[in-house]
């Protein structure tokens, strides 16, 4: 793509008028409550006849209507899952976060950055200090209103040094004592150092605001639904929040998502009536359910990745040159064509192509199979023999793996396939096998560097902790000037493509189903599953 197709795009709320900006544009636009659209350049190159989102009701049948039991299949979940608001891991704890809590901002269906327990955040001159409006009106599921000790408790436990939470990371400038309540709908929070992330990290999906005395056991937040019961690695059920904020929703009285391992059985229970909704509909199976005229798919472009994963720090990764024999080895095209079934875009083991800072200067790696032989025996490494651990726990996953290894075979390379479900895959050895698989999803460079590529953070699979790499991260992300901090990320990058220990060979299309009995949901191209598991705006018909 151009340059030019990598630029954030804009609309006002008012008039849809679009416009070229930079990000201190996004800032401002945020500040004036503006609700300001940082749209990814995947995004912007869809042709107007592929929809992106829209609100509750655009393009569905009818009007909302009240009542029922929504049932929604997940995909993996086991006896480690979880209701903490600021623990997430598997796709049942994301589902069921998306339910009970909501953090101050978020990206909304079209990639768009919108007030929601904050009605407004507010940064001063030089990125130090950022002030945040909370929304007025807004309560917890016990009633009680959320006020400054609330938020501020909240970032305290996210952050804790002793136990931090999975957003500690994407808040380490954060003073922790330097926040501060100015009255009693406004916080101010002071940083360590200035940064041009503060706003992306406090709308992750896991940076939930809780009440004060917050007990995971008993979980009470702002979202749409309440907590009923939970039995890990089975199921959930939550209630419809009464007090809920925005106006008439949710519309369903009870909410249950259930834990299915095995894709198979998800999409059984799909057609069976068992559930009316599920994630992660296996592309095999597409044309399944296209067929089934009482169900429909519903597909949303993202910048979601499923990237293979090497440890940099263990053999025989540790040496770079096998790092990139496997890289050469891998033919992106067939993936995407057998394993998304042309459901995704081709990857360069880069993350984050919708940033607007993202190196596409760089060549496109191609299967390069007698390259990857040579890398191999320079290393020592001819007839290089490994195990890679595979699980259900993404579409596709276990599919790219089978294909995966039959590449392998092409350069000389036994690839022995270790198939293990979701429970053990998340237990105690995650994060510490030597070559595996994972799911993330879309999300700015500095970011997503924050949540996996530092030595500091709290899913780095590939055990990355280049010096060089860190220093430019951190530069860049002190950097006010947005040409010189593209020009920083950019350096970083090429450090990653060069030598790093993702395989990142393609971008997946986000495909689920549901039952025609339920409308509302809509494409979402911010990287989660079934509009952003957004069932506070679904109904049954």
């Amino acid at each position: 793509m151009h340059e030019s197709e990598r630029r954030l795009i804009a609309a006002t709320l008012a008039a849809g008028e679009r416009r070229s900006l930079t990000r201190r544009d996004v800032l401002r636009g945020l500040a004036l409550g503006t609700g300001a659209v940082v749209a990814p350049s995947w995004l912007t190159a869809c042709s107007a006849s592929e929809p992106v989102g829209g609100t509750a009701t655009e393009g569905s049948a009818g009007q909302p209507k009240r009542g029922g039991s929504l049932r929604m299949g997940a995909a993996g979940g086991g006896p480690s899952d979880s209701v903490d608001a600021h623990k997430p891991v598997t796709k049942p704890d994301i589902a069921r976060v998306h339910q009970l809590y909501e953090p101050l901002l978020i990206r909304d269906n079209a990639f768009k950055l919108v007030p929601v327990v904050a009605e407004s955040v507010e940064p001063n001159g030089d990125l130090t200090v950022w002030t945040a409006r909370i929304r007025e009106g807004i309560t917890f599921h016990d009633g009680r209103p959320v006020r400054p000790e609330d938020v501020i408790a909240s970032f305290l436990r996210i952050t804790d040094p002793k136990d931090p939470k999975v957003g500690a990371q994407l808040l380490s400038f954060l003073d922790r004592n330097g926040m501060r309540k100015v009255d009693d709908r406004t916080v101010e929070f002071a940083l360590e150092r200035p940064s041009a992330l503060f706003l992306d990290a406090i709308s992750e999906y896991f940076q939930g605001i809780v009440p004060e005395d917050y007990n995971p056991e008993k979980p009470v937040g702002t979202g749409p639904f309440a907590f009923d019961s939970f039995d890990p690695g089975r199921q959930s059920v939550f209630s419809r929040n009464e007090e809920y904020w925005r106006e008439g929703e949710p519309y369903v009285d009870e909410l249950v998502i259930i834990d299915f391992t095995d894709d198979a059985a998800r999409v059984n229970a799909l057609i069976s009536g068992q559930v009316e909704a599920i994630e992660s509909l296996p592309y095999g199976q597409i044309s399944v359910v296209e067929g089934d005229q009482n169900l429909t798919v519903l597909e949303s472009k993202s910048g979601n990745w499923n990237p293979f994963t090497m440890r940099v720090d263990v053999e025989p990764f540790s040496d770079v040159r096998v790092r990139q024999a496997l890289r050469l080895m891998v033919d992106r095209q067939e993936l995407i064509e057998q394993v998304l079934v042309g459901h995704g875009s081709i990857g360069n083991d880069l993350y984050c192509p919708g940033d607007p800072c993202y190196n596409d200067s760089l060549p496109q790696r191609e299967q390069d199979l007698e390259q990857a032989k040579s890398l191999l025996k320079a290393a020592g490494q001819e007839g290089l023999q490994v195990e890679l651990v595979t699980s259900p726990v993404a579409q596709g996953i276990v599919e790219a793996a089978q294909v995966l290894a039959e590449q392998a075979r092409g350069a000389g390379v036994d690839v022995k396939l270790r198939k293990v479900d979701t429970g053990v895959f998340y237990g105690d050895d995650y994060l510490s096998w030597p070559f595996a698989q994972d799911f993330w999803g879309t999300r700015s460079f500095l970011a997503q560097v924050a949540q996996g590529s530092l030595p500091t953070s709290p899913f780095n699979e590939t055990h990355w902790a280049d010096k060089d790499f860190v220093s430019l991260v951190e530069s860049a992300e002190r950097e006010g000037d947005e040409d010189k901090r593209c020009d920083l990320i950019q350096q970083a990058q090429e450090i990653e493509y060069d030598s790093g220990g993702h395989i990142i060979w393609g971008f997946v299309n986000l495909v689920d189903a549901y039952t025609k009995k339920i409308s509302g949901l809509e494409p979402n191209v911010a990287g989660h599953a079934l509009d952003r598991y957004g069932f506070r705006h679904a109904w049954f018909v």
